[in-house]
């Protein structure tokens, strides 16, 4: 795919990934429609890409809630007459032990809100951009690309059970999309970082985040920006479908 001119809808692009996928696709001359719950976040994010010389919109929308999403995709396609390529970035986590015992006693639990909480953005929110997209650009009739950002994480990760189930989740459905879209010209993608510097770090402690990278072979964290460049070649290589770009640094969980 040519990006010059194209229409790249991103979920949660008001920072960290999903800024700089936005970012990305403005310096390749791309029109991008911002999705996010922030709307200050999503303010500087159309900044930062209008300043490529490219036309941003900003859609404040929560992409558990199936008419937001709807309604969103229906005013971006108004909005543009286009709908080129879908990005299901937006993503939560709620991390704890399944169950955490001290002395033989179970002391704490994943609790179900924790579960669904991630589940709903992770797994439902992708599964939401991905359906009314593909049924978008089916009308529209001009093909179309839909990536959606998993995790290293899908592999398994302590602490993660909802994360990590949700991040294979991702990878699974990306497959079954690239069966089910191909007939329509619409290709899959799906993009597993791993430890990435986005605004989550601000939360952590030194000692962890030093542990973290100490665990990646390359002994550095990934940047934003390279994250952005795997969503930009599976979006203009016109034979990638249904796989997933592991961007980790030689990490494997």
């Amino acid at each position: 795919m040519q990006l010059d001119g194209k229409l790249v809808a991103i979920t949660g692009s008001g920072r960290g990934i999903g800024r700089a996928m936005a970012q990305a696709f403005a310096n390749k001359r791309a029109n991008v429609a911002l999705i996010d719950l922030n709307s200050d976040d999503l303010a500087k994010s159309k900044e930062l890409c209008e300043a490529a010389g490219v036309r941003a919109a900003t859609y404040v929308c929560n992409v558990t809630n199936e008419q937001e999403i709807e309604a969103t995709l229906d005013r971006i396609v108004q909005d543009f007459g286009r709908l080129d390529v879908m990005i299901n970035n937006a993503g939560v986590t709620k991390d704890a032990l399944l169950v955490k015992a001290q002395d033989g006693k179970v002391v704490s639990k994943m609790s179900l809100d924790q579960w669904r909480a991630v589940l709903d953005v992770n797994l439902t929110g992708v599964f939401l951009g991905a359906r009314e997209a593909a049924a978008r650009m089916i009308a529209l009739g001009n093909g179309g690309v839909i990536i959606s950002t998993s995790s290293i994480s899908r592999a398994g990760n302590m602490g993660q059970s909802n994360y990590s189930a949700t991040k294979a989740g991702v990878v699974a459905m990306n497959v079954v999309w690239a069966k089910e879209l191909a007939r329509y010209g619409i290709r899959t993608g799906a993009i597993a970082p791993g430890f990435t510097r986005t605004e989550i770090l601000d939360t952590m402690k030194p000692e962890m985040i030093e542990r973290a990278v100490s665990a990646v072979p390359l002994r550095r964290m990934a940047e934003p920006a390279e994250m952005a460049h795997a969503a930009i070649f599976i979006a203009e290589n016109d034979y990638f479908s249904g796989r997933v770009i592991e961007v980790d640094g030689g990490q494997r969980l």
